[in-house]
């Protein structure tokens, strides 16, 4: 108590001398003479312009007496009930914040309303020193002295910041509800005002749940402070919710008109928007945002994603339209037989006439009636409503329809994020960051998560033997579980190296099983970077179905993982901004070197995975490129080869591995160079949805990613993958048995490294006597009781290749590009590996 009474006391001597001075005030003063606004400028990691947020035209003057009275009354119950009592601060509330600061108990702030605008117009209210307390108090009196009530209010709402770039309540309605301030009810009064506090995380586009329970607080203090009934307020919070759109996400009130990185652009403006608040917001202080962008990379995702999104559309709607024809010509015919058969003239009809009736029947009866009744009543909102029902509805079909993608590319070393795109074209309609906020099934692509801990445990080896044959486990609770290869292939005893280069289910699920549910989730959840409290929602269940990625990751989690693979297993956070400086050029924010210490702060278990086991994988996922599901889209690793000043010609290495998740729904590839790891994504916004045989991560996101990496490493120099000092060894194997080679097994040979000491020592008996053929042949008993008698269960998810030549596995893998012209649907090879 004795600290609280001193403040006392320093508050009210310090007010004195404050309120001494005012009468050098003279009456024509001019309060609202602050810091000219400046735009905030992003520049890329070469310091070229990306682009500039500005707050130009997002600022709409109202005059308080058009405002509906629930804006006012929502205001007054939520920031300051006594603000027509007071003079311009409250003892008791200033008392009551100080004590909580005291004592560690939040009571609640201790600012009034003129009190926080006048902090706003004046002073630096991310400062929270005494001082600046001190200088809010001394203008909010003064304040209080030279204008009215209703004058501050006006200026209060008019100049507050509402989040998403708005300022003023003018401007934050247009942005928030798509109408006037004049329009608005309640339950909009009262999202608007608990954007006050911290617009960044009550967003109702982004956080729905925590805003609708901030706003029936506030609608619950009007009902308390009597301002309406409980009945008008139930009334209107039911009537918010139930046209609001679910689809949408956050964004800037109003574009900049030239951005040449609008998705990178909108992350950053959405990561500063957490860091900054107060005076020194994004838009007026002039700040300059050095970040990790390199333009010359992202317009190579650009045109890269533009093109690739644009060549899925159109094989899907290919394929789409000829599954609907071909319906049609069986199902019609029968309908028709069955009405004239029965008199059943109802289902003569088409589903495509049904819509076309539907159509017709609406914009020539249903549209009409409403137009005129809305013009009668003066029902506006009659026909909004419809509209931003109909309009909901069409976003729900698209997201169902049109398959979008995602390109996150992030540097191995610093984690620096240098291209980012987000999904197709960038607009008010489609500002959902696919990369960062989607949560996808990875498919096989999460295999080398966890056969990452397989190495490490010792019980398995590149080189070891896996038998892929028809085998069903056994849940905890007992039933069945039976992985399926693609089309139910059965490539009998193969090696790690092999089934992974592949993509084979049966193999990989054997592994899984081999390494225990908790060792894979344990490693797969310290690569993704994924917090204990995120895990029950993500379906990383204990189980089987994890083995083919039956979970849930964001394309930017993924990317981390893979790039932790090629960063000798050390940590890799992935970051946009590397620093901020004020209109003075000092520097104001370093999330760079937050993240660094962060780091440091680890100690060794920033060493996600050891360097040895990292080596490991880089050099397994090689193998995919090599020979494996990314041979064809990359030509063998070809397509990243180049020609140095010299004339000298390299090619620098990659590694990686391809996804195609349950039902064709999603096409993944995520692979790295020794700079770049890039996660690349295409799918459906909604699932339910194929993207069909055609497209899948070999066919669909391996060229693309292909395409970008070689516009990204252009001017390049060659580099290797690091290699640790000790603990790995390079072996030759027989690439049948897995053991050390012999003079029969000929050609049967492959170089692999390993944990030192894991190498094989026994050689290979397999080719020293008459040679069996390596896939083991199932029997017909055995193809029944899987092919048919489990069919209800089987779990397909994609991904063993769908044929391959056992002498010469190449062979389909070198077909070239031909495979890649989507543009004629008969060109595309059916036989092509899938993942």
């Amino acid at each position: 108590m004795a600290g609280l009474f001193l403040f006392s006391a320093i508050v009210g001597a310090a007010l004195g001398v404050a309120l001494s001075q005012t009468k050098y005030v003279i009456d024509n003063e001019n309060f609202t003479e602050f810091t000219t606004a400046l735009p905030t400028k992003l520049l890329d990691i070469n310091g070229e312009l990306i682009t500039e947020f500005a707050s130009e035209e997002k600022r709409d003057i109202i005059s308080i007496k058009k405002l509906p009275q629930q804006m006012i009354d929502a205001l007054i119950a939520r920031e300051d009930k006594r603000f027509y009592k007071h003079e311009g601060f409250s003892l008791l509330a200033l008392f009551r914040a100080v004590f909580g600061k005291l004592t560690g108990h939040s009571m609640g702030g201790g600012s009034t309303l003129t009190q926080q605008i006048a902090g706003t117009l004046y002073c630096d209210r991310s400062d929270m020193s005494i001082h600046r307390k001190l200088d809010e108090l001394w203008w909010a009196v003064q304040m209080e002295r030279r204008y009215t009530k209703d004058e501050i209010l006006e200026l209060y709402l008019n100049k507050i910041y509402f989040g998403a770039g708005t300022y003023g309540v003018s401007a934050a309605s247009k942005y928030y509800f798509g109408h006037d301030a004049t329009e608005i009810t309640p339950a909009e009064a009262a999202i608007l005002v608990i954007q006050l506090s911290n617009p960044a995380l009550m967003n109702p586009f982004d956080y729905p749940n925590r805003a609708m329970d901030r706003q029936r607080d506030v609608l619950n203090k009007m009902v308390e402070h009597k301002f309406i009934t409980k009945e008008d307020a139930d009334e209107s919070f039911e009537e918010y919710w139930a046209t609001f759109d679910y689809s949408r996400t956050s964004a800037a009130a109003t574009f900049t008109h030239d951005d040449k990185a609008p998705w990178f652009s909108e992350y950053v403006r959405r990561e500063l928007g957490k860091m900054i608040y107060g005076t020194n917001d994004i838009y007026t202080s002039g700040f300059t945002v050095n970040t990790t962008l390199n333009l010359k990379n992202q317009i190579a995702a650009q045109d890269t994603m533009e093109k690739y999104i644009a060549i899925a559309n159109r094989s899907y709607q290919r394929s789409s339209n000829s599954r609907k024809n071909q319906a049609f010509k069986i199902y019609t015919p029968i309908s028709e037989m069955l009405s004239l058969l029965y008199g059943l003239s109802g289902i003569k009809v088409s589903e495509q006439r049904q819509e076309t009736i539907a159509l017709s029947t609406y914009t020539n009866t249903i549209n009409p009636v409403i137009d005129v009744m809305s013009l009668m009543f003066g029902m506006d909102t009659l026909k909004l409503g419809i509209v931003n029902r109909s309009n909901a509805v069409a976003k729900s079909n698209i997201g169902k329809t049109t398959i979008e993608g995602t390109l996150v590319a992030l540097e191995n070393n610093t984690g620096y994020i240098t291209a980012l795109v987000g999904g197709s074209k960038f607009d008010s309609e489609n500002q959902y960051i696919r990369a960062i906020q989607a949560r996808i099934q990875p498919g096989s692509s999460f295999k080398p998560l966890y056969y990452s801990a397989a190495i490490d445990s010792l019980k398995y080896t590149p080189s070891t033997i896996i038998s892929d044959t028809p085998i069903v486990f056994h849940t905890a609770d007992g039933k069945p579980y039976i992985p399926q290869n693609f089309r139910g292939e059965w490539k009998g005893d193969v090696e790690l190296w092999y089934a992974l280069a592949h993509s084979m289910n049966v193999p990989s699920v054997k592994i899984l099983d081999g390494i225990g549910f908790d060792a894979a989730i344990e490693r797969a959840v310290a690569l993704l970077g994924i917090s204990d409290e995120e895990l029950p929602s993500r379906a990383f269940v204990p189980g089987y179905p994890l083995g083919l990625g039956v979970c849930s990751v964001r394309p930017i989690e993924n990317a981390r993982a893979y790039a932790i693979f090629a960063n000798g297993g050390k940590e890799v956070t992935p970051i946009a901004i590397r620093n901020v400086q004020d209109r003075n050029g000092n520097i104001f924010l370093n999330p760079e070197h937050d993240v660094r210490a962060a780091q440091q702060a680890k100690g060794a278990a920033a060493q996600i995975i050891s360097p040895q086991t990292a080596y490991v994988m880089t050099q397994l996922l090689q193998n995919t490129v090599k020979s494996g599901t990314l041979a064809s889209p990359t030509a063998n690793g070809t397509k990243l080869r180049y020609t140095d000043a010299k004339g000298k010609k390299y090619t620098i290495p990659a590694a990686g591995k391809t996804g195609t998740t349950q039902n064709w729904a999603d096409a993944w590839t995520l692979a790295y160079t020794p700079y770049y790891t890039a996660a690349v994504w295409f799918g459906f916004d909604k699932p339910g949805q194929s993207l069909g045989l055609e497209l899948t991560g070999s066919t669909l996101a391996g060229p693309a990613w292909t395409e970008f990496m070689r516009k990204a490493h252009e001017g390049l120099p060659y580099k290797d993958f690091a290699r640790p000092a000790t603990g790995v060894v390079q072996a030759t194997v027989c690439s049948v048995s897995g053991k050390l080679p012999t003079e029969e097994c000929g050609n049967h040979k492959i170089s692999l490294w390993f944990l030192s000491g894991t190498q094989p020592t026994e050689h290979c008996e397999f080719h020293s006597s008459t040679s069996a053929p390596r896939t083991l042949a199932v029997s017909r008993l055995e193809q029944e009781l899987f092919g048919a008698g489990f069919a209800s269960d089987l779990l397909i998810t994609d991904d063993a290749p769908l044929s391959f030549n056992l002498d010469d596995e190449d062979t389909e893998q070198n077909s070239g590009d031909s495979a890649f012209d989507f543009d004629s649907a008969e060109s595309i090879d059916r036989n092509f590996l899938l993942d």
